[in-house]
């Protein structure tokens, strides 16, 4: 196989990284700039669409009133009374803020799930799935560290 098939073949089946999917944001910056303020994990998480483990964030389980923010540009994205206790070890909302999260097809998995993301600098929030309850049936599975939680 040539490595022009290859590249193709796993480009195809979501194995490498969009490239031309960060240009789409109003908010750009390097790695090195992306570096240089999350830490680790959180460029991992955010920047590398990789996840936190289940039941390690302190949102999971914060109740306060207020809204989060994603942790790369402040966008506010979702309302605390939409979050609820999915059971899942991640914070999980049902509905997020108007024009806030954007979606894209995960395909990483050999099947599709919906990727979110924050639509103004395309950090990985998580995925959205269908088993959430009403008024949506959505549950946001979002990776805590992608957020930032401001009081009312």
């Amino acid at each position: 196989m040539h490595r022009r098939q290859f590249l193709a073949g796993t480009a195809a089946i979501g194995l490498l990284p969009q490239l031309a999917f960060a240009a789409r944001f109003d908010v750009t910056r390097s790695d090195a700039e992306w570096r240089a303020m999350l830490t680790p994990l959180e460029f991992k998480v955010m920047r590398q669409e990789g996840t936190e483990r289940a039941f390690t964030s302190p949102l999971d389980k914060h109740w306060a009133e207020g809204q989060y923010h994603c942790r790369g540009c402040d966008l506010g994205l979702y309302a605390s009374d939409t979050k609820y206790d999915s059971g899942t070890g991640w914070p999980s909302f049902y509905q997020a803020l108007p024009d806030a999260v954007g979606t894209k097809p995960d395909r990483r998995w050999f099947t599709t799930y919906t990727e979110a993301h924050c639509r103004r600098c395309g950090s990985h929030l998580g995925h959205i799935f269908d088993d959430g309850p009403k008024p949506t049936g959505k549950r946001h599975c979002i990776n805590g560290v992608s957020l930032v939680f401001k009081d009312a």
